[in-house]
């Protein structure tokens, strides 16, 4: 662990953009799947006899595609590009650097169109960087909706190599270290868009969706609460990020928080990480939530995933 690390091998060169959306593999029957989401705050964009799309009030396309199989797991993240030359750079860039890449730069035929690329991580998670994706219709936003995805955990078996790779080679910077158990990974100004969390398999942590505003946030958990699902952790506002945190449990087997006011990273230069210590006053700067439920740590942990593998990369 490195806390002082704070930027690419190359300072300046292409980062991926906003988090766009995530693709996820269930055994769960995706009616149940459909009723939670419904009742989280998102819109079906698409039903197929074997997956549903969910889209936020944001101008995203889609946040959630949920794919039906035989396993749980994840099938791939993206992220946004400003233009086919946004795209065919960050290509050029990382498959310079030795990147993995899994599919070139085309025109996508999966849902929401685009053209963009595919790579892949040291453990094989899918990374996509699209642009030209479909636009979603306008809709009157809910203060209590989830306006986008704020972030995404993922659980590793080794946290300094995913979080070496993450920063020499895909271009994001360290935020901050919570010990040596997570470490918080920015690619524009929000304080994470990735975290890595030290486990004993690869497997998803928990997404992040993003509320407008702390009042929002609250209805937001009162909504569910309504709907008979209380948070397994939460509510809380964390110390690294500043943000304000309700975990829960779907039935597809993944961790989604609500969330608000995370914290700007505006200056990169004068930004220096911070380690956290794993205390319940720095885990929840409200004194609320208390530690870590058991229920939250299990889910979070999840299945090992199938369709990651041991950690290879060579940094040569």
């Amino acid at each position: 662990m490195d806390p002082t690390t704070s930027g690419p091998l190359t300072p300046g060169s292409l980062v991926p953009g906003p988090l766009r959306h995530v693709e996820l593999c269930t055994t769960t029957d995706l009616d149940e799947v459909t009723e939670f989401y419904l009742a989280w705050g998102l819109h079906v964009v698409e039903r197929g006899d074997d997956s549903v799309a969910f889209r936020s009030s944001g101008p995203e396309h889609h946040v959630l595609r949920f794919v039906q199989t035989d396993y749980v797991g994840l099938g791939h993240i993206a992220f946004a590009a400003p233009s086919r030359r946004g795209v065919d750079d960050l290509h050029r860039l990382w498959a310079d650097r030795g990147v993995e890449i899994t599919l070139e730069p085309e025109v996508l035929s999966s849902l929401g169109g685009g053209y963009g690329f595919e790579a892949a991580d040291p453990e094989g998670r899918r990374l996509r960087i699209i642009t030209e994706m479909d636009a979603a219709d306008p809709l009157v936003p809910s203060p209590s909706a989830p306006r986008r995805l704020s972030h995404i955990v993922l659980n590793t078996v080794d946290i300094d190599l995913s979080c070496e790779f993450y920063v020499t080679m895909l271009g994001f910077r360290v935020s901050d270290w919570s010990e040596h158990q997570m470490v918080f990974l920015r690619n524009l100004t929000d304080h994470h868009t990735i975290a890595f969390n030290q486990e004993a398999h690869g497997s998803v942590n928990h997404i992040a969706h993003e509320l407008d505003s702390l009042d929002g946030f609250l209805t937001a958990v009162g909504r569910m609460r309504s709907a008979g699902v209380d948070p397994l952790w939460g509510i809380g506002r964390h110390g690294p990020g500043n943000n304000a945190f309700a975990y829960y449990g779907d039935p597809a087997g993944f961790v989604p928080e609500f969330t608000t006011d995370l914290e700007q990273v505006q200056h990169d230069a004068s930004w220096v990480p911070r380690v956290w210590k794993r205390v319940p006053s720095q885990s929840d700067l409200w004194h609320l939530a208390g530690p870590p439920s058991a229920e939250f740590r299990r889910h979070g942990a999840g299945q090992p995933d199938p369709g990651l593998h041991a950690p290879r990369w060579n940094r040569s």
